[in-house]
């Protein structure tokens, strides 16, 4: 009798988990079906209204898509008030989108998702720290929640808590540090951090590395690679070229975490 009362129990839960998965599967076309937002819609709010947060979280990020602002702060503060980190998250960027900004209920909700783990939210908190935005400027508590959401995979926190290191702003100075960051970035894709360690390897004389580098920071738009990566070009032998270019062909960013 206690376990079928358990099973009963957990069967709304185990039931918004499969309408969750099925969500994602219309959402992102994954699964042998085709992309529909409003079936992936309608699979989340199915899961939210079985009291599962994420399909609060996953709804609420299709209203935003939609432009259906209400509906989906509606599903943020659900979530939030189950406590889930990514809706309390979610939740501050709304406020941070509210005309006007609500600058400190967004730090408030980053701050408690931060706590909690959600690695965006902590981004997000050491921005508003960094820029005194909803909260006195205090650049020792900004770069440490750069370096916690760098490590937990953020990559723009991995290119932030590079130039901390960098500066020495709110870290204790480090070429060691900032140079391990920049590279993370610039492994897991972002542009910038690929066109500054291609440029830091061109100086050293790593040529073949850093053409690669610069090669993919142009391509992701980083106009200033482009000058130092064809005076790179002049200075190989073409099979040299060739292969750096396939190298960047084949190139696949790091997973971030």
């Amino acid at each position: 009798m206690v376990c079928a009362s358990w099973r009963e129990a957990l069967r709304p839960l185990r039931e918004a988990m499969l309408l969750v998965r099925w969500g994602k599967r219309f959402k992102h076309g994954r699964g042998g079906v085709r992309p529909n937002l409003n079936k992936a819609l309608e699979s989340f709010l199915k899961g939210a209204s079985r009291g599962s947060a994420p399909a609060m979280v996953d709804a609420g990020l299709i209203y935003w898509e939609m432009g259906w602002k209400e509906e989906s702060i509606a599903m943020y503060k659900k979530a939030a008030e189950l406590g889930d980190p990514a809706g309390i998250c979610n939740l501050g960027i709304s406020h941070l989108h509210a005309e006007p900004p609500m600058l400190k209920e967004a730090v408030n909700c980053f701050y408690q998702a931060a706590s909690g783990g959600n690695v965006r939210a902590q981004y997000n908190l050491a921005l508003c720290l960094h820029q005194g935005r909803g909260v006195d400027r205090n650049l020792p508590d900004a770069a440490k929640w750069y370096l916690r959401a760098a490590e937990g995979g953020n990559v723009r926190a991995m290119y932030n808590t590079h130039l901390c290191y960098s500066s020495g702003e709110g870290l204790r100075s480090s070429h060691l540090q900032a140079r391990k960051w920049l590279k993370r970035a610039a492994d897991c894709g972002h542009s910038r951090a690929q066109y500054e360690y291609g440029l830091k390897l061109f100086l050293t004389g790593e040529k073949f590395t850093a053409l690669v580098y610069l090669e993919l920071a142009t391509r992701a738009g980083e106009t200033a690679a482009t000058h130092v990566k064809n005076v790179i070009l002049q200075q190989m032998s073409p099979n040299s070229r060739n292969h750096a270019i396939l190298s960047a062909d084949q190139w696949k960013p790091s997973r971030s975490r």
